[in-house]
């Protein structure tokens, strides 16, 4: 919060009026362990990038974060073998002190995919969290690796803005927008090349710190929020089956049905939720139907469209709540 707190007083002076219109003080942030709401935190970011006038406000601070601006996880980052590594320590570690989040790892076309998403729906717009995750990932991957890094490919699940200057200045690489999260897609060469030797005793302690970290701070997750958070990453770019979240959970496929079962949902219908809920976002934000289906994994628009007409058959569409 700093960084745009400091943001906003540099431009308006208005930085402890927009703090206070979302019931936080100054104060509070002095303590860097201290736990703000994300939709606090969405609604004034996305409140500063008007207040300042500058739409790529969340990507252009992302490219100011160093490791230590995100405490020992940032630190557990830096000293990683390699980008895989330190990908998968922010992936384990982050869900746990940042809630409403999914974020992970996984294979695809022989490249690895970082995937994050906030998953309250509710919290919308929220361009600047998307850049600036996206584009603080991307810097701690430059100055803790290699400064000339380029990811293949950048996504991100809001709309193509009209001027992406900026954001192709950033990232240096394609971007692709409308999709089911963000994601930064690193090459298999790049992710696995190692640029130093760990110190043990070190990240032990570092892990021991993270993990109470996350013990205070997070709530334990029922199934269905696990398997919700694996859909989330996975949608659109990798098959979400029964097998393969069960092998992802560690458990075997009949007691994943089974604990879903007891809490009152199948896999089924978690795919047809997020899908929904998805759905819904694009709809208000003009994507084109054709674009939807794609990223939503459906074969064609009229596969899509037969899918909104079920929906609704079941009492509920996109937008609407059941």
């Amino acid at each position: 919060m700093w960084p745009l707190v400091e943001q906003i007083d540099r431009c308006s002076g208005k930085a402890d009026l927009l703090l206070a219109c979302h019931g936080i003080l100054r104060s509070q942030l002095n303590d860097p362990y201290a736990m703000i709401p994300m939709p606090r935190y969405v609604a004034i970011f996305e409140e500063a990038a008007l207040i300042t006038g500058e739409p790529t406000l969340g990507a252009r601070l992302g490219t100011l974060v160093q490791p230590s601006d995100i405490g020992p996880i940032g630190v557990l980052f830096s000293i990683s073998a390699t980008m895989r590594i330190a990908l998968e320590r922010l992936a384990k570690h982050a869900n746990a002190v940042q809630g409403a989040t999914s974020s992970g790892l996984f294979e695809e076309n022989g490249n690895l995919v970082w995937s994050y998403r906030l998953d309250d729906p509710r919290m919308w717009p929220r361009r600047q969290d998307s850049e600036f995750s996206v584009a603080a990932i991307c810097q701690l991957l430059r100055s803790c690796f290699a400064w000339g890094w380029r990811p293949i490919e950048v996504h991100f699940e809001h709309v193509e803005p009209r001027d992406q200057t900026v954001l192709k200045r950033i990232f240096r690489c394609p971007l692709v927008f409308g999709e089911t999260a963000n994601r930064i897609l690193v090459s298999s060469e790049d992710a696995n090349r190692v640029h130093r030797q760990e110190d043990p005793a070190l990240l032990r302690v570092l892990e021991r710190h993270v993990a109470e970290l996350g013990g205070q701070s997070a709530m334990p997750e029922t199934m269905t929020d696990q398997v919700r958070a694996l859909i989330g990453i996975y949608l659109g770019h990798k098959p979400i089956t029964l097998s393969a979240l069960s092998a992802e959970l560690r458990i075997s496929v009949r007691t994943l049905q089974r604990r879903l079962s007891e809490e009152g949902t199948t896999l089924r219908d978690l795919v047809r939720d997020n899908r929904k809920m998805i759905a819904a976002t694009q709809l208000a934000a003009h994507v084109q139907k054709a674009r939807i289906a794609e990223v939503l994994g459906y074969a064609d628009s009229t596969v899509f469209w037969r899918a909104q007409k079920a929906w609704r058959g079941q009492g509920s569409g996109p937008g609407q709540p059941g």
